[in-house]
């Protein structure tokens, strides 16, 4: 059992950091991020070519860095992948001792850098789900053949949006996956509680149970704002965190001070997972630094979080 399944399952407050493998073969840059998020983390969600731009595949990332001590979430997106390039996968993730995955459907590949890439789509998230809980309970392959020693199982999860209009036709969504397996839900980034808590009670009367945990982006300067709400489904930062990142840059601009944008993500971001965890919103936060993986030991000290190993 993974330390994000105990922590979920136990009734703690879980903490998970995004990571994205490089554009390349070289690991130097994430495992040092690693080090830093040695038990402060119940676990590292590795990123499968995020926004279909091509990186080094997440299992790889993600058995170096089971074999450097961490607890890695696998992500597994049905657009590069049939249905046994999945489960073959999945069988190679549970040889190195990864028992924790994130399904996805995954973005087209015309919106990455890759565009001439053919996508698959045999199986979206839900497709991946309830193929895998299938194999946990059968003890079967994709073609109902006998696994040799047995299915492994996996601390299946999802993703969902809660901005997003209808919002009956997430939390449809939401239901199926849940019903497909999974046991934990990660959200797109938050930045308004009360919209979040909208979101979070819609849940509650479509009687879904699963563990969800919130969305976290520290925004690092006004322009990503802009850019996100502009470009990114499902992002809806407020104008007055755009105007105080902005107030910041003027600032440090006069001063000759650099990072004051970054420095009041951190804290803004420090706050909310606070707020979260004081009021009892969900059962923890999901991180997603962009680039910044070094940052979150600091967001998670400002905001008092700690987990027991």
């Amino acid at each position: 059992m993974g330390m994000l399944e105990k922590a979920l399952e136990g009734g703690k407050f879980g903490v998970t950091v995004e990571m994205a493998p490089p554009k390349g073969y070289d690991f130097k840059e994430q495992m040092e991020a690693a080090e830093l998020l040695k038990g402060k983390v119940h676990g590292v969600n590795v990123t499968d070519m995020q926004s279909a731009c091509l990186k080094a595949s997440s299992l790889g990332l993600c058995i170096k860095l089971k074999e450097a001590g961490l607890e890695p979430i696998i992500q597994v997106t049905g657009r590069d992948r049939s249905r046994m390039g999945i489960m073959g996968d999945m069988l190679s993730a549970a040889a190195f001792g990864i028992d924790t995955m994130l399904a996805l459907t995954g973005d087209h590949p015309t919106v990455g850098d890759c565009s001439q890439s053919k996508p698959v789509y045999d199986l979206d998230s839900v497709g991946i789900l309830h193929m895998l809980s299938v194999m946990e309970a059968t003890g079967t392959d994709c073609g109902g053949n006998e696994i040799e020693g047995g299915a492994p199982e996996f601390y299946k999860g999802a993703a969902v949006t809660p901005v997003y209009e209808p919002l009956f036709l997430q939390i449809n969504k939401l239901r199926q996956k849940v019903d497909a397996g999974a046991r934990y839900i990660q959200t797109q980034g938050i930045f308004d509680l009360e919209s979040f808590k909208r979101f979070m009670d819609e849940v509650d009367k479509a009687n879904i149970k699963t563990h969800i945990m919130a969305g976290i982006i520290p925004l690092k300067a006004a322009g990503m704002a802009k850019y996100m709400n502009e470009n990114v489904p499902g992002i809806a930062v407020p104008q007055d965190m755009i105007d105080r990142l902005a107030a910041a840059a003027a600032e440090g601009k006069a001063k000759g001070v650099k990072g004051l944008p970054t420095q009041l993500g951190i804290e803004m971001a420090a706050e909310m997972i606070a707020k979260i965890k004081d009021e009892g919103l969900c059962d923890g936060v999901h991180i997603m630094a962009i680039g910044a993986e070094k940052n979150v030991p600091k967001i998670l000290e400002k905001a008092g979080i700690t987990i027991d190993e």
